[in-house]
């Protein structure tokens, strides 16, 4: 009996290539003996809902789009309650999480990966509060720059990549805001004004490599966290985003530490992004490190 394998994608990630590489794609998994049941997106929220719903006879589950189509499937396969091997052919606009496993950038190339490749026990999040539990794949951020992905216009990131998120959010410092927050993780705790904050499970941020830090593993079980203090004044400013593009980080300015869980507390609600989606306004949230939490096809593991 053949393989079943189930096709996430979006029709419109990135410049919307996957429509004039479907049929090679396909035929790259019908060739490698699966049975195919192909979901393509109209809506957010359609890829949980085909990837929760589906059943357990699937042996692979693929998705191809940006990392919030991934965002998506993962949090479908978590809500299903059984785990099945994720295949991810990226097609968005930076990719931050297939570049951090070295995934191909060519789709028929991506594909192959996946039907010939091996499963790579992979990090996830997990962001909680009062209200309920959501999950992230690589990262979740606040503070400036945070909205401003699912608010820049999909053609202008189609065009632009992600220099479109750089352009609109310099629109922003003249603007810059910061927020009081309290931040705790194991033994530690400091509270302080934050214009930026991430936690991730990346080698790169909006197409920049090594923003996150340096050694980055993906499954080691913690995060690496980037707390960014206040600027006095915009040079000030410019110097801790010469610093964080470095990574040569001066203390004085940005908390860096790794972590397998920590917890932000603030007076006013903080908006999250989660994996470049909207993820809420929060007083409260825990995020915590779910290790090797998901299966995802790779065809080399990624470097140590």
């Amino acid at each position: 009996m053949n393989k079943k394998l189930l096709f996430v994608y979006n029709p419109k990630a990135g410049k919307a290539l996957i429509k004039n590489k479907l049929a090679d794609i396909l035929d790259v998994f019908a060739g490698a003996g699966y049975e195919i049941t192909v979901a393509p997106t109209r809506r957010q929220g359609d890829a949980v809902e085909a990837v929760a719903g589906r059943r357990r006879e699937y042996d692979l589950v693929v998705c191809s789009g940006g990392d919030g189509t991934l965002d998506e499937v993962v949090t479908g396969m978590i809500r299903s309650g059984f785990r099945t091997p994720i295949g991810y052919i990226p097609a968005g606009s930076t990719n931050d999480f297939g570049g951090s496993l070295s995934l191909p950038k060519n789709m028929v190339q991506a594909a192959e990966v996946i039907v010939e490749g091996r499963d790579f026990p992979c990090d996830i999040g997990s962001f909680s509060d009062s209200d309920g539990e959501d999950v992230f794949v690589y990262i979740a951020a606040f503070g400036i720059f945070t909205d401003v992905s699912y608010e820049t216009a999909q053609d202008m990131k189609n065009v632009l990549g992600h220099m479109a998120y750089l352009l609109e959010g310099m629109k922003r410092l003249s603007s810059i805001r910061s927020y009081h927050v309290k931040v705790s993780w194991e033994e530690n705790e400091v509270e302080d004004d934050f214009v930026f904050g991430m936690v991730t499970n990346s080698t790169s941020v909006g197409g920049f490599k090594n923003i996150t830090g340096k050694n980055v593993q993906m499954d080691d079980g913690v995060f690496e966290v980037t707390l960014i203090k206040s600027p006095r004044n915009p040079v000030e400013l410019n110097n801790i985003m010469v610093s964080l593009l470095n990574r040569d980080i001066d203390t004085n300015s940005i908390y860096s530490f790794r972590t397998a869980e920590l917890t932000l507390e603030s007076e006013e609600p903080l908006a999250w992004t989660l994996d470049g989606e909207n993820g809420g306004s929060h007083t409260k949230t825990t995020i915590r490190n779910v290790c090797k939490g998901i299966d995802i096809r790779v065809g080399n593991p990624p470097s140590k």
